[in-house]
């Protein structure tokens, strides 16, 4: 029989940012899609065939992610199957992250990885219209491992959303940019 090696209980509470947009569902989910571009596994699983230098996997992340960020997974809009008990709203899920940003935190405890990627959802009325996007802020998670490395991460991941909100001219919610 196993027994648990370790519980943590933290202080730190989740802070769940849900952002008004001012466009249509479809509208939004497209300029997201734009500025957080899929991730191409090809090409990274190339760098690590070849033994590429983390310089490398850098520079390749720079050019891929524009914007800070990829998206290496992502749902099709939920509203068919969710149709089928009544459900009329759109929802697009995502995985949203950068793994060059991650191996910071992973340097430190592997276990980080239960906050990378970052989750995010884009919601909207049945009629495209009520669009809205939801992401929890960084810190609030990275900040309950207790080590300075990590939740400095945390910090530099809420600047990195804060900077993909301006792109797509969202709001900021307070504490971003602190």
């Amino acid at each position: 029989m196993t027994q648990v090696d370790h519980v943590v209980e933290h202080r730190y509470r989740a802070r769940r940012l849900d952002i008004r947009v001012d466009r249509p569902f479809a509208e939004f989910r497209r300029q997201y899609e734009q500025a957080v571009p899929p991730y191409d596994k090809e090409a990274f699983d190339a760098l690590v065939a070849r033994d590429a230098s983390w310089s490398d996997v850098l520079d390749l992340m720079r050019e891929r992610a524009p914007h800070g960020f990829l998206i290496y997974w992502s749902s099709d809009d939920l509203r068919p199957m969710m149709g089928l008990a009544g459900a009329s709203a759109h929802c697009v899920e995502y995985l949203m992250g950068n793994h060059t940003i991650a191996e910071r935190m992973f340097r430190h405890d592997p276990t980080t990885m239960l906050y990378a990627p970052l989750r995010t959802a884009i919601t909207g009325d049945a009629d495209g219209g009520g669009t809205r996007f939801t992401i929890e802020q960084p810190r609030c998670p990275t900040g309950s491992f207790g080590q300075q490395g990590i939740a400095e991460v945390g910090v530099d991941l809420d600047h990195e959303v804060a900077d993909l909100l301006d792109h797509l001219d969202l709001t900021v919610p307070v504490g971003f940019r602190a």
